[in-house]
Order: C-alpha cells, then sequence, then structure tokens
C-alpha cells in the first residue's frame, strides 16, 4: 500500500460547538486532502490530513486562524508517513 505524508493535529481553546470541524472539512475538500476531523472528550479537536506536504502546509496555515467563532490557544502538529486514505470526514 502507498503510504502518504500525513499531519497529526491537536487544536485546543474554543474549538467545539462553534463550526470548527465544518471549517476543517470544508477547507480539507478545498485542497483536495484525505483524514478526518473529530471532537475529543477533553474538550480538544483531532485532525489527521493526508496529502502533499506543501499542499499540507498551506492547509494548516489556514486552519492555525480558525474561524470567526473559535479561539485556538494551542495548535500541535506531528508528521509522519502512513497507509493511504480516500477521503476527508468528520467523525462523530
Amino acid at each position: 500500500m502507498k503510504t502518504v505524508d500525513t499531519a497529526f493535529v491537536k487544536v485546543r481553546g474554543r474549538v467545539q460547538g462553534v463550526g470548527f470541524r465544518y471549517f476543517v472539512y470544508k477547507h480539507a475538500e478545498k485542497y483536495g486532502l484525505s483524514g478526518w476531523v473529530k471532537n475529543c472528550l477533553d474538550g480538544s479537536v483531532e485532525i489527521l490530513v493526508q496529502g502533499d506536504k506543501n499542499v499540507l502546509i498551506s492547509f494548516l496555515d489556514e486552519i492555525k486562524k480558525g474561524n470567526p467563532f473559535t479561539k485556538i490557544t494551542d495548535f500541535q502538529i506531528e508528521w509522519s508517513k502512513l497507509e493511504t486514505l480516500n477521503n476527508f470526514r468528520i467523525v462523530h
């Protein structure tokens, strides 16, 4: 199976109940990326996103800004190479 650049992101702050997952989803679609975004029990949001590293960097730069309702206090990225995913989805 093919591997691809992958970023695992943990976002903390006011990121739940403010449309942040949908914001991330729409930007992933815009950039043609695969992966997922989900709310965590501790109030954070996790994102796993795959694609070309330069595209991922542009995507993450936009995501760091958040939407008008978010207040991001911490944005951690871990890079790796994982097996390719086929789409991007919101995990419930």
